[in-house]
Parts: C-alpha cells; structure tokens; sequence
C-alpha cells in the first residue's frame, strides 16, 4: 500500500511555506545569519512542488523544467544560508550553475522520464552532499544538537535521492510519471517532506546554539582583554583548590598587578591604558601553559592560575613573565610605552580547612609586599599563614617604570 502522491505534494507545499513563514519572521530585523536565506530556500522550494503538482494539467516547461530548476534553486539558498551562517563568502554563480544545468538537462530529456529522474535526483543528491561539506567544520565532538539535526535530515534525503537515481537507471521506476504512487515515489517525497522539518529545526537551533555560547563567553569572558573574567577565574580556583585538596595536590595562583597604572591613564588617556592591559594579557596568555588559566581579576590585575604546580615552579614562571613584560613594548600612537608589572605567588599543597579564599589572600598579600619593596618584582609566599613572604626580584626597580 502506498502513499497518494498528490497529498503528500500538498503536505510539503503546506510545510515549507509555513516553514518559511516562521523563519522570516525570526530573521526579521536580525543579523545577517542565514536564516532569511534559509527560508528563500524553502519558498523555493514549496514553488517547486506546486508546479510539480500541476504535472499533466500545465505545460511541461513549466510543471518539469521550471519546477527543477527551482528545486535546485532552493538547495542552492541552503547552501548560501550556511555559508552565511559560517562568515564564508558565497559568490551568486553557485546557484545559477545547477540552475543552468537542471534546464538544459530537464528539456533535453523532457520526453524521457526514468533519465530525467536519475539526472534530476543525482544533481541533488550532489547539492546535498555540497551542503554536507560546508556544515563538516561544525560536526566536531560535542557540536550542538542543530549541527546533528541538520546533517541527519540532509544525509537520509541525499540517500533516498540517490537509492532514486539507481531505481531509475535500472529500469525499476515507475513508467507513469510523478504522480503515479509506488514504493520509490512515496519514499521520496516522505523524505522530502520530513527533510523540511528536520533541516528547519536543526537550522534554527544551530542559531540558537551560537547565541547560547555567545552568551556563555559573555558571561566567563572579559570584553577587553579576551580572557577569563572575573566570576569565572574564582571559579576556576574554588575548583582546583577543591581539587588539590582532596587529590593531595599542588596548586599555585599569581596575582599580577600593572605597575603606576594610573599613571598611563592620566597621562596617555584610558585608550592608552586599554591599550596596555591587552598588551600585558597577550604577553601572560603566550607563555602559559595549554591547563593554565589567565583572568582578570578587576582594574589593572590579573589573576594566573596555575593547577599541579608547586611554589618552586610558579616562582620560576612568574619570573620568566615579569621580565617578559618588562623586555616588550606596547605600542601606541607611535610612542613605546615601558610597562613592569609587580607579582605575588602563592604556591603549594592544602590541608584540611583550607579554602579558595586563603590562597587568594596569601598571592595577594605577596603583590602587596612586591610593591611596598619597589614594584617590578616577584614576591612569594609558601604558607597561607600570615608569616614575611620570600622574596624573588629584580635586584633593582627598572628605571623604566612609568
């Protein structure tokens, strides 16, 4: 028992068009993110299978040519809603080959239906498989339900085309034309039918799943400096002091504060000091390790998280970026700034009792006595005791502190 073709035509002009409808009204007013592309794609789509259904009742140019060429149309505004999402250019001729192609094809073989069939599914299981390869960037581990989505209703349509054209080149599709109903032809347009909603759906959540993650890095990101906020560093300590804790590890956190900040604002402006945290930021971010952490702590100090680091390796580390800082130059306005910065360092494993808090505490008091000593220097503490931290320093403050 099979399917009545004409209805199933019906149901996939009623569901792309409100498809489309949906979408627009999603894209309305928005970024340039595919979705109008998309839904163009799936009024094309719609127009396709109403001249489609109008085979014997319309002339042939329109209800077999025409209506070809606007279903490989309407992948190839898949394809451009894609590349748009993705930031990729896509130049207008890729629409108007298969356009092109499908027409001649179509009215050269008009009178041959097993071939127009294989031609015409063969195109368009290729345009999928074009599709299938762009979305290949986003189908990595861990990608959004959208990407999975998308890629499950494209990938079974481009089989079922495919199973088509096979039916069709080995003589086994039906001799009556479109809309006689058989097995192949009820599968097909099922598939069609479905690939609208499941492509749709997964098309929007992959909107929806980069506006989660841009709100996620809104949230756990500083918007200057493009590392870690705030919030999201102390996070990152509470969970690794936990850690350290309960496995008897090592942790260590420097705290690195910019020396005589204020004193770049006031005389270079706050662009220049912007300037300089990005600066400082790019030289810590270059010399950490992939498991190490760097946050902004708040103003002009930042936090560096250190996780299975004991205090001799974080004093060596901090050293290495203290003179990193000092030796480069941030640019501005063709002037070379000299920037130093002062840190503390806290390193070593935690007892029982002990808490985020205190090895925050201990690091901070340690930039404390590194500026009360003459800033651009390293000071350390092993102890979340209120004991005299050690001392690592230039032996000299830089003259070239500003």
């Amino acid at each position: 028992m099979h399917a009545d073709v004409p209805t199933m035509l019906l149901m996939i002009i009623i569901s792309s068009v409100a498809m489309a409808l949906a979408l627009a009204v999603v894209a309305w007013g928005q970024r340039r993110d595919g979705i109008a592309w998309w839904a163009t794609g799936l009024l094309l789509h719609a127009l396709g299978y109403v001249l489609f259904s109008g085979r014997g009742r319309i002339p042939d140019g329109l209800s077999i040519v025409l209506a070809n060429v606007l279903l490989a149309c309407s992948l190839s505004a898949l394809q451009a809603a894609v590349h748009q999402f993705m930031g990729r250019p896509w130049p207008r001729w890729h629409m108007a080959v298969p356009a092109a192609f499908i027409a001649l094809v179509m009215w050269a073989l008009i009178d041959h239906y097993p071939l127009r069939v294989a031609t015409a599914s063969l195109c368009y299981a290729v345009q999928i498989g074009l599709l299938l390869a762009a979305l290949r960037p986003m189908a990595r581990p861990g990608a959004g339900r959208g990407v999975l989505l998308l890629g499950l209703g494209l990938g079974v349509q481009m089989m079922v085309l495919l199973l088509r054209t096979a039916m069709a080149l080995w003589g086994q599709q039906h001799p009556s034309g479109l809309l006689a109903s058989d097995l192949v032809q009820s599968l097909t347009f099922l598939m069609s039918f479905l690939t609208v909603q499941l492509a749709s759906l997964g098309f929007v959540f992959m909107t929806r799943d980069r506006l989660d993650e841009g709100n996620r890095r809104l949230a756990t990101t500083d918007a200057l400096t493009g590392v870690a906020n705030r919030r999201s560093a102390i996070f990152a300590l509470e969970r690794d002091a936990a850690r350290a804790q309960r496995m008897g590890g090592s942790v260590a956190l420097m705290v690195v504060d910019i020396d005589h900040f204020k004193r770049i604002n006031d005389s270079h402006g706050h662009l220049a000091g912007d300037r300089v945290l990005c600066h400082v930021v790019n030289v810590l971010s270059d010399r950490v390790r992939t498991q190490d952490l760097v946050g902004r702590y708040g103003g002009e100090e930042f936090l560096v998280l250190l996780p299975d680091t004991g205090l001799d390796g974080a004093l060596v580390l901090a050293e290495q970026l203290r003179q990193s800082v000092q030796q480069s130059v941030c640019h501005w306005q063709g002037q070379a700034l000299a920037v130093t910065v002062s840190i503390g360092v806290f390193g070593g494993r935690l007892g029982s009792g002990d808490t985020w808090e205190m090895v925050l505490d201990a690091a901070d008091r340690a930039l404390y006595q590194a500026k009360q000593a003459g800033r651009n220097r390293v000071q350390a503490s092993n102890s979340l005791a209120r004991a005299e931290p050690q001392s690592m320093a230039a032996p000299e403050p830089s003259t070239q502190n500003i």
